[in-house]
């Protein structure tokens, strides 16, 4: 098999071999920026502690919290299936949601550095029955090692951006050589499933985006209840999952609404949590006085933005303010979901780079149930129309609503796709309990 692949993969598989001898240095530097467990390195080289559960054994793949979270409620469905479930992922961020909001039967592990060793490590003592690939976290060494051991893959909720389509068409031999190891590929929208068979995958169907169906995020009833009590009686905006260069626009954008509602609070929630005490710099030089939640600080009267730089908190805020700016989207990075906070009855306001959810955004534009601003200028036109205007805010979460209603049910096209291969699962689980 080896000698068919592209010269690409071949280097490829060389390169990340040779390159074993240089993983303490890289662990080293990972370590002090603070993007390893380091009670948890071992499992990049695909050691592990952890005993592998009798039975069938469901891998699931996701790079980051998004992916995991996306997985949730098919993760669900596959454990009233009693099915075993083994979930992988490469971010600190995400191994702590997982421990915060997945049960505990689900055994989550890091991904292994993709170099030959530390795969075949990894696959040697998890020998798992079934992987799922979610979006588009395409490693070649954790791919074409997993195809040479006939483990059945499917990709799930893929995703091909228009940024990362054109770059793979250029390696097309190489994308094709990946893809092709895939049984099936189920694809987020038209457009993506119309961009995977052009790079390659050979059974393609249209399932749905699995963010959808995911449930709204938890909030502690307490902490709730303590934040409403600080802020009780003031306008509120929650700028959510905010990157650099946004937080920015986001003060001015609260020193101008400000003169008209002076009790306004704005809460900025990081993507990255440990961006908080930059992100308070940038408020204190532009004036204003701001409050860190990963210090134990409350909002007080005199907090003109509050900065929830913490995990797994994004459900407490979204219960907390009527309108959320969705982060991700003044700046090119793509925007961030924005279902979950529809789902908690929120307004929802973006800018014009959303294209890793264009299908949901430009619904949600065409219904009336999201608003968008290209400039700070519209960005303080819209939040100040909503802030102004309970029925606009009342008018727009009835039409996201609606059209979010309207795109689900990706988890259950998504589980009739999975059927032949969970019905193998089942039958295996008989034979063994037989």
């Amino acid at each position: 098999m080896a000698s068919s692949l592209p010269m690409t993969l071949r280097l490829y598989q060389r390169l990340s071999a040779a390159a074993v001898p240089l993983t303490p240095a890289v662990v080293k530097r990972r370590l002090r920026q603070g993007k390893e467990d380091p009670a948890r390195v071992g499992e990049r080289r695909g050691e592990s502690e952890d005993v592998r559960p009798n039975g069938p054994l469901v891998w699931i793949h996701g790079a980051s919290v998004g992916e995991v979270l996306a997985a949730a409620a098919l993760i669900e469905r596959l454990r009233m299936l009693n099915m075993r479930i083994l979930l992988t992922s490469g971010t600190v961020t995400s191994a702590a949601i997982v421990a915060k909001r997945f049960p505990a039967d689900i055994i989550h592990q890091y991904v292994p550095y993709d170099s030959p060793p530390y795969v075949a490590r990894f696959l040697d003592h998890w020998k798992p029955s079934l992987a799922l690939f979610i979006e588009s976290d395409l490693w070649p060494n954790l791919i074409l090692s997993s195809a040479a051991r006939r483990l059945p893959m499917v990709l799930i909720n893929g995703r091909m951006s228009h940024r990362s389509f054109p770059r793979w068409r250029r390696v097309n031999g190489t994308i094709s050589a990946l893809l092709g190891r895939f049984e099936v590929c189920l694809a987020q929208s038209r457009v993506d499933a119309e961009r995977f068979v052009a790079l390659g995958s050979r059974n393609v169907i249209t399932t749905g985006n699995l963010k959808l169906d995911v449930p709204a995020p938890p909030a502690d009833a307490a902490r709730l209840e303590r934040l409403m009590s600080v802020t009780r009686g003031r306008p509120i905006i929650v700028a959510a999952s905010t990157h650099p260069g946004e937080e920015d626009l986001l003060v001015a954008t609260h020193r101008s609404l400000v003169r008209y509602f002076p009790s306004l609070l704005s809460v900025v929630v990081p993507r990255h949590p440990d961006r908080g005490e930059a992100i308070a710099r940038t408020i204190a030089t532009g004036g204003l006085r701001a409050g860190l939640r990963s210090r134990d600080e409350l909002p007080t009267a005199a907090t003109d933005i509050y900065v929830a730089d913490t995990m797994g908190e994004l459900g407490l805020f979204y219960r907390l303010a009527p309108i959320v700016f969705m982060g991700g989207s003044l700046v090119p990075h793509g925007g961030q979901n924005p279902i979950e906070a529809v789902k908690l009855g929120a307004s929802i306001v973006h800018g014009p780079h959303v294209f890793n959810f264009s299908d949901v955004y430009e619904a949600l534009d065409g219904a009336g149930g999201a608003r968008r601003a290209d400039t700070p200028e519209a960005l303080t036109k819209q939040l100040g129309h909503l802030l102004s205007d309970p029925l606009a805010r009342e008018t727009s979460v009835a039409a996201s609503t609606r059209v979010v209603e309207q795109l689900g049910g990706a988890l259950e096209r998504t589980l009739v796709a999975l059927e032949p291969y969970l019905l193998q699962l089942r039958l295996e689980m008989g034979s063994a309990s037989a």
